[in-house]
């Protein structure tokens, strides 16, 4: 589902502190308690969320009503927007029947990120696999994120990620959201045509109230809310989308995936010429020096999602928990171990050999790491003697201690 957009311009970030587990643990918990405790009845939330689905169902809408949806069905009008419907909050986990408004759909929004926000393990990632994460989404097709299998690639069910800063993303109207978090938990999808039911992973993705993409409309709107005595809350529900879980694509060949992706990207093009109405142009230069992310096809967010529940899967990123750990005694000066034990923290840490990697005297000394796609492989399982076809990565490759490259970008991060 497409973010709220705030029509926002660009402002000057101020100087990045120094990135600190236990600080970032700090502000994640401080961050999680005041954006529930700012949701609860809050209409200026409701009413930013119920105009965002307001578009995107009616945008897809316009498109399905003139697809061959209606050789298919004897009211091609309702079918439309069932299906829209079921696109929209049946992937997020909503069950049919659909809500009357647009406004009933937000309210049923906000309980569920109230429920992620009660229920959700809070973490933190550092900026060595948050940059990892960043490279190996880029290498994603959008038919990718289908081989996506919930039970054995997501290790946290329910969970609020804390980013170290706001990721710029440019949508497919032009606007600018600033993410700095995403919550998930586990749900079951309600789909049409056919009627089924798909294990899935609900994902919302939080806008910083305070980031660095600030128009004039948007102080406004902060200022009136608070002056309402409803203020917005410092994590500010932008999009929520659904993720199927139960890797329905993991056995097509790359071809098949290669022509759903593209059958992905019409669909989508076909949603931006729906969108139109509410485009506006992209500032072309601005004072915001960590780069944008250009998300003409609405799925950014599955990309990031998915590249961050296989690294850590794969072991390429490391949960840590205090608790295993005794955590910081008091007074100690080492500010990378978080002293709250209510939040983890998510590292990169160094590849491991692969087996077909070269070894002893012959093997290759690289000098930077680089992420590498997803791919197919002939697996050989002894137990089974025989191989057996599986998609590996998306993965980092490299040095633990050598700088991030990305095709013509690099990204020198911490160790």
């Amino acid at each position: 589902m497409g973010k709220a957009s705030r029509g926002k311009k660009e402002r000057s970030r101020d100087k990045a502190e120094q990135w600190t587990a236990t600080g970032a643990a700090r502000a994640a918990r401080r961050l999680r308690e005041q954006t529930g405790r700012s949701l609860a009845g809050n209409s200026w939330v409701q009413t930013m969320l119920a105009s965002n689905i307001k578009n995107v169902v009616s945008e897809l809408y316009a498109v399905l009503l003139h697809s061959n949806l209606a050789d298919i069905a004897d009211r091609p009008g309702d079918t439309a927007r069932d299906a829209a419907w079921s696109m929209t909050l049946g992937k997020q986990g909503h069950r049919p029947p659909w809500p009357r408004a647009a406004g009933e759909a937000a309210g049923w929004e906000i309980r569920q990120i109230e429920k992620v926000l009660r229920q959700a393990e809070v973490l933190v990632i550092s900026p060595a696999a948050h940059a990892a994460v960043m490279a190996a989404a880029a290498t994603l097709e959008p038919a990718d994120v289908s081989t996506l299998h919930r039970d054995r690639d997501i290790l946290v069910p329910t969970a609020l990620l804390v980013l170290p800063e706001p990721v710029v993303v440019v949508n497919r109207t032009g606007s600018l959201s600033d993410i700095k978090a995403f919550g998930w938990q586990f749900v079951t999808q309600h789909q049409i045509l056919p009627t089924a039911q798909y294990p899935g992973v609900q994902v919302t993705t939080f806008m910083d109230r305070d980031g660095p993409v600030q128009p004039t409309g948007w102080r406004q709107a902060v200022s009136q809310a608070r002056a309402s005595g409803s203020p917005l809350p410092p994590l500010m529900p932008d999009g929520m989308y659904g993720m199927r879980g139960d890797a329905c694509l993991a056995e097509e060949s790359s071809e098949t995936l290669a022509h759903l992706s593209e059958l992905y990207r019409e669909m989508e093009n076909a949603r931006a010429q729906a969108s139109q109405w509410r485009a506006e142009p992209v500032p072309e230069t601005g004072e915001w020096g960590g780069g944008r992310v250009e998300d003409p096809y609405d799925d950014f967010v599955g990309r990031y999602m998915f590249a961050f529940f296989r690294l850590n899967s794969q072991g390429i990123t490391a949960i840590s928990s205090p608790r295993a750990t005794g955590g910081t005694a008091a007074g100690s000066s080492d500010a990378s171990v978080p002293q709250d034990p209510d939040v983890r923290v998510i590292r990169l840490v160094a590849p491991s050999p692969r087996p077909s990697d070269p070894a002893g005297d012959t093997k290759r000394e690289y000098h930077h790491r680089w992420p590498v796609r997803m791919h197919k492989v002939r697996q050989w399982y002894p137990s089974r003697q025989e191989h057996r076809v599986i998609w590996r990565g998306p993965y980092i490759k490299g040095p633990a201690d050598a700088p991030l490259m990305m095709g013509e970008k690099a990204y020198l991060v911490d160790s």
